[in-house]
């Protein structure tokens, strides 16, 4: 089981997930415990999006209509620069 000291002042521990759904059940409840209000993706067991994307430590990404990275922030939590990231969403809203 991998934990840090902030999942368990969380209660966001649980025993690794042997398939998908129990995998998908992990992420349902973390996104419902730590009261995530934006869509959430659940990765492959290959880890393939974590791994295109960096999304090792935090990061934050803006999706623009054409399905392409608009923004990325630089490794959270110290990375994320709320300022940068309302000026792409400026940027991306402006063109559409």
């Amino acid at each position: 089981m991998w934990q840090t000291e902030s999942n368990l002042k969380d209660k966001v521990v649980f025993a690794s997930p042997r398939d998908y759904d129990e995998r998908s059940q992990v992420a349902g409840s973390c996104v419902r415990k730590l009261g995530i209000k934006f869509p959430a993706v659940i990765d492959g067991f290959d880890n393939t999006t974590e791994s295109a994307y960096t999304g090792w430590p935090d990061r934050i990404y803006l999706i623009d209509r054409n399905n392409r990275v608009a923004y990325k922030s630089k490794p959270g939590p110290f990375g994320f620069k709320p300022d940068d990231l309302e000026k792409a969403l400026k940027k991306i809203t402006a063109s559409s």
